[in-house]
């Protein structure tokens, strides 16, 4: 049986590219050569310091801060950051290609730093000159780390509904309320928080910048997931939070529309990680399919499954070119790229999933063991159709967009 037991090292083996990935599947193609070459030096990232530990990472519950700070070095801690205050300046369709290579060694850990990297650039972008130097530096090296806080307990999809308030008083904001399923939670540096400055709906809402130590601010207990292990996930909590108004991003009301623009860029990137889990788990089921053997002979020879597989690698494609055509419109600012990227969001992350189910399913009872890459994979994307937007509001978005005549 060990024979053809997937462990993390095998899988990273695999992801090095020492066994030929099929042309069809070469998630390098159309690239041009500087892309070519970060992606190479994500994937060679991906398979020696992330895969080989994806397994432990996840059963230990560890927040690999070493290897992500690891990773800031090769200049991933800021990838669509401007170069000014140490991000790497480069493109979505870039950041897709990055998150896509790193996910195929944990899809998990990669997520978390997805979110890191639209924490940052919310603070370069929609940020003064003072605010980008004071906090983005140390946030691309990843000396530091950064959190999203927008969902709360009574507000998931209908974010705009919002009741977390921050009172002005003098040159200060005093808030109160709670954020819920906050990625990094307790474990972070820095906090992005949607709050309410102002009346109901979404333009009574303003963006804060928080720091951990602030009087204030405390965290739930640590949650235990299905998935996403090696980031802690945890409530955030303020009570009389005493914020300077210098930490406000941004107007006061302009904090829904940070919150969406940052997200355009995050459901991009989540649907990067799903892409980059789907492709290690189509390379796990071929390579399984070629050495498992039942009624003597391969499974590989069986039509059935290599019709599955042909069905995977296809969908694998499709998403993965619907991905980069979102990132390439989100880039150019184009009128449409809210709505491609709601599209992308909703089709990669559903279709990826699918596609590792299907590879744990071609596993047998073997998938079903921890000690097999293939069902990490599987917990850890799982969630990608929930959050940055469920796709039931990704499907809204886009018939909205195609109904409003």
């Amino acid at each position: 049986a060990m024979v053809w037991r997937a462990a993390p090292r095998a899988a990273a083996r695999l992801l090095l590219g020492r066994r030929g990935i099929a042309s069809c599947l070469d998630p390098s193609t159309g690239l041009t050569e500087d892309q070519k070459e970060f992606q190479k030096v994500a994937l060679d990232f991906a398979a020696k310091e992330m895969a080989p530990y994806m397994a432990e990472w996840d059963e230990k519950e560890i927040f690999p801060v070493e290897t992500m700070r690891k990773a800031a070095q090769l200049g991933f801690g800021g990838i669509y950051v401007k170069p000014d205050v140490g991000g790497s300046g480069l493109s979505r369709l870039d950041t897709s290609i990055i998150f896509e290579a790193l996910s195929t060694g944990c899809a998990s850990t990669t997520a978390y730093m997805s979110i890191h990297n639209m924490c940052v650039w919310m603070i370069d972008t929609f940020g003064n000159e003072e605010q980008r130097r004071r906090f983005c530096p140390s946030l691309c090296s990843m000396e530091k780390f950064a959190s999203y806080c927008l969902t709360e307990p009574g507000s998931g999809s209908d974010a705009a509904s919002l009741l977390t308030s921050a009172q002005r008083k003098g040159d200060t904001y005093v808030l109160n309320g709670s954020k819920a399923f906050i990625s990094g939670g307790g474990d972070t540096d820095v906090y992005v928080v949607m709050c309410r400055t102002g009346g109901p709906g979404p333009k009574g809402i303003s963006c804060l910048v928080l720091e951990k130590g602030m009087p204030g601010l405390s965290f739930g207990k640590k949650e235990k997931k299905v998935g996403w292990n090696s980031q802690p996930t945890r409530a955030v909590i303020f009570e009389d939070c005493i914020v300077p108004v210098g930490n406000r991003l941004g107007a006061e009301g302009q904090g829904f529309s940070i919150a969406m623009q940052g997200l355009n860029g995050g459901r991009i990137n989540i649907a990067s990680c799903s892409l980059g889990a789907a492709h290690a788990s189509v390379l796990l089921a071929q390579e399984h399919l070629t050495v498992r053997k039942q009624f003597g002979e391969p499974l590989a020879n069986n039509q059935y499954l290599q019709f599955r597989l042909a069905e995977m690698a296809t969908r694998l494609v499709a998403a993965r070119l619907m991905v980069r055509n979102a990132a390439r419109a989100l880039q150019d600012g184009r009128e449409d790229a809210a709505v491609l990227c709601s599209m992308a969001k909703l089709f990669a992350t559903d279709e990826c999933f699918g596609i590792c189910n299907q590879a744990l399913q071609m596993h047998g009872g073997y998938g079903y063991l921890k000690d097999y890459a293939v069902q990490q994979f599987v917990r850890d994307i799982r969630v990608h159709q929930i959050l940055e937007g469920t796709n039931e509001v990704m499907r809204m978005i886009v018939a909205r967009n195609l109904l409003q005549g």
